[in-house]
């Protein structure tokens, strides 16, 4: 027997769920705990990375590939979630997992005892491969371990744990620096993380594939292809620095030959339909790419502005994304335990909206002068929005999928996740730096986030439902 897992989206009959059950339930709390704390993790490795790499370049005289060292994670995380993907639906997540894992650990370690920027590099290009893939096999994890009732739950868990730590990484791994050196904020978080795996390990045996006599067809091509999506999406990243370094019209060039190559390349990625906002699968991934580039790609703006033009300090600038974090984690906790009754067109709808608020106000923050207190405050709009729609969308995405296409869909959303911000990125910010010194920078790259977020609206009326209650 063989499926195309592109080609299925409709709703999934599930069993119902056991109404009494919990994630703390005895059976899966040791699930819960380590999957939530991988995903911590690998949050608080990213926001690490952020504290220490001006220390670290500076140790090992490696200017030249700081950017790389971000970029290329992202592009390799790309790679590792296709990887999975197909894995699992193949014969199951468990050993996806294990490996993901490995390679995320071997990748800590590597730039733990890094003697050059040049071997960081490369252990943060293994350390992409093992988070992108993680991030896969758990959401598969999640699909056949726990009631459809209870995804919501779980995916709220998972958002407040890639939200805590933009609340106290920065602190730890700094501390961490200070008082001992880099080199153990990678070799601590590589450590936890045996921790975090050890937890679930126990509790996996025996969940093996239930598609054994399913042929996933096509695997080599679509790592193919992955690969052909990182390496448009690092020279996508590069367009910035061509620009300033050659001339702006050869970072035009490079990025919108890298945003053709990424469009093409990605489509065997993504579920049949997603750009024709298709009813159901196809709209919540393509939704989940939009509110990504839109809130991601504004968000790197906000302390930007507080900087440049109210003079706050680095740390000061930095309250309106701690407020988003916060406001996300509350409506994450909202959405997992009242998404059924909210709804999936009125939780977009109201997503939306707020997002836009966000967005909106920032750039008329610029344009008419007004107080700072403005973009710190609606900013947590937007984390509030993000915390309703992001773990809902996930929670759509499992409810859409059978144990054939499991994987492939849940990489597809991280693969649209991922491509969706760091293209955003990129092009908001040549546009920035083409703008520089016009007076109208901000004003622009938040309208930009602003009309991403109006076209999000238009898959978000067209979620549908999968039995997703159950």
């Amino acid at each position: 027997m063989s499926i195309d897992p592109r080609g299925f989206s409709g709703p999934i009959p599930m069993a119902p769920p056991d109404k009494g059950a919990s994630i703390w339930d005895p059976r899966v709390a040791w699930v819960t705990v380590g999957s939530v704390a991988l995903i911590f993790l690998a949050a608080l490795t990213s926001l690490a990375l952020t504290t220490v790499m001006p220390i670290v370049s500076a140790d090992l005289d490696g200017d030249a590939l700081f950017a790389l060292a971000f970029s290329g994670t992202l592009a390799t995380g790309v790679i590792g979630m296709v990887a999975a993907g197909a894995w699992s639906d193949r014969s199951g997540p468990v050993a996806p997992l294990y490996t993901a894992v490995g390679l995320f650990v071997a990748g800590l370690l590597i730039d733990a005892a890094a003697p050059t920027m040049e071997v960081l590099v490369v252990g943060r290009l293994i350390t992409g491969l093992g988070s992108g893939a993680q991030v896969v096999a758990l959401y598969v994890v999640v699909a056949r371990m726990y009631a459809p009732a209870l995804h919501g739950r779980v995916m709220a868990a998972f958002s407040a744990a890639w939200v805590v730590p933009s609340l106290v990484g920065p602190l730890l791994a700094g501390l961490v620096t200070e008082h001992l050196h880099w080199r153990w904020v990678f070799a601590g978080l590589a450590a936890l993380t045996v921790v975090a795996i050890a937890m679930i390990a126990p509790r996996l045996r025996g969940l093996s594939g239930d598609t054994a006599a399913v042929h996933v067809p096509g695997v080599a091509r679509r790592l193919a292809l992955a690969t052909v999506v990182a390496g448009a999406a690092l020279a996508l990243g590069f367009a910035g620095e061509l620009s300033a370094s050659v001339s702006p019209g050869a970072g035009w060039i490079v990025a919108a030959a890298s945003v053709v190559v990424i469009g093409v390349a990605v489509l065997p990625l993504l579920p049949r339909r997603t750009l024709r906002m298709g009813r159901g699968l196809p709209s919540v991934i393509l939704m989940r790419g939009l509110i990504a580039g839109a809130l991601f790609g504004a968000e790197v703006y906000v302390p930007y502005l507080l900087i440049d033009r109210f003079g706050f300090s680095a740390s000061l600038a930095g309250l309106g994304l701690t407020a988003a974090a916060i406001a996300w984690a509350v409506s994450a906790h909202v959405s997992g335990r009242h998404g059924d009754r909210i709804g999936n067109a009125r939780i977009a709808v109201v997503g939306v909206a707020l997002l836009l608020t966000a967005s909106v106000a920032c750039g008329l923050t610029v344009l008419l002068g007004l107080p700072p207190a403005v973009p710190i405050l609606c900013w947590s709009f937007a984390g509030f929005g993000m915390g309703l729609m992001y773990p809902r969308l996930t929670v759509l995405t499992l409810a859409y999928s059978s144990g054939a296409n499991q994987g492939f869909n849940s990489s597809a959303l991280q693969i649209s996740d991922s491509v969706g911000a760091s293209a955003t990125i990129a092009v908001m910010g040549l546009v920035f730096t083409a703008l520089r010194g016009s007076g109208a920078e901000f004003a622009v790259v938040f309208a930009v986030a602003a009309v991403l977020t109006l076209l999000a609206l238009l898959p978000g009326l067209r979620l549908g439902h999968a039995r997703e209650l159950g």
